[in-house]
């Protein structure tokens, strides 16, 4: 059987001006039976499609804000760090991707990267824009339970978990404010949050604003990385 190749979007370290990357994107990954790859920080076309042509899927990770420039809006002074390059980079992936019909799973970040490359919008900052009580921001550990979520009926996500609600945890402060075009919500928080979603007329593009990566003994997070593995068949 074919090793499936998932190229991974890099993380950015401001001050050292490096790439980096969590740990547990990568066993996520590779537990699932994946082999993972760090791609660079490029916004080519040309490289993007090159790149792909070599991955069976895309993991969109965590880490800066969206620039809501991408989503026509200014930064308030709340919106937190963003890079350009990187919003340059998974922009090129994200979309080549789709040409593609590649695989596709985002995590927190990528979430919102996602919604907002479909036409969607973001709140800049949850605390100031809404009346939410759950807390979203959770301090570490993080491989807990901050608060639930609630599985939207028949989608893809409910059909692979086969449960209503279950706990998350949570590390966050932007969210899916306006959901983008041709996006399904397949979980939302008790407060009415976007929590999961997935792009249906594609073969696989799902999105969870948690992070299963900090949490891979749980089953959930098992499942989630390798109903992705399981997806990326090359075809």
């Amino acid at each position: 059987m074919k090793t499936k190749i998932i190229g991974v979007t890099p993380l950015w370290d401001e001050e050292r001006k490096s790439i980096w990357m969590l740990p547990g994107y990568l066993d996520g990954i590779r537990n699932a039976g994946g082999l993972p790859v760090i791609l660079p920080l490029t916004s080519s076309q040309e490289d993007a499609a090159t790149l792909l042509k070599k991955c069976d899927g895309l993991l969109m990770t965590g880490g800066q804000d969206v620039d809501p420039s991408l989503y026509g809006q200014t930064a308030t002074d709340r919106c937190g760090a963003v890079c350009r390059e990187r919003d340059e980079m998974e922009t090129r992936f994200f979309h080549e991707a789709i040409r593609q019909n590649i695989p596709i799973l985002g995590i927190c970040r990528g979430l919102q990267m996602i919604n907002v490359l479909m036409g969607g919008t973001l709140y800049q900052d949850l605390p100031t824009e809404t009346n939410s009580r759950i807390n979203h921001h959770m301090q570490a550990p993080y491989d807990r339970v901050s608060h639930q979520v609630s599985l939207t009926p028949d989608t893809a996500l409910h059909q692979l978990l086969q449960v209503e609600d279950m706990g998350v945890n949570s590390y966050h402060h932007q969210a899916i404010k306006v959901l983008g075009a041709e996006l399904e919500v397949m979980a939302v928080a008790e407060d009415g949050i976007v929590e999961a979603v997935s792009l249906p007329s594609r073969k696989f593009v799902w999105a969870v604003q948690w992070h299963p990566e900090y949490d891979l003994t749980n089953s959930s997070s098992q499942k989630i990385f390798k109903a992705f593995i399981n997806s990326c068949d090359g075809s």
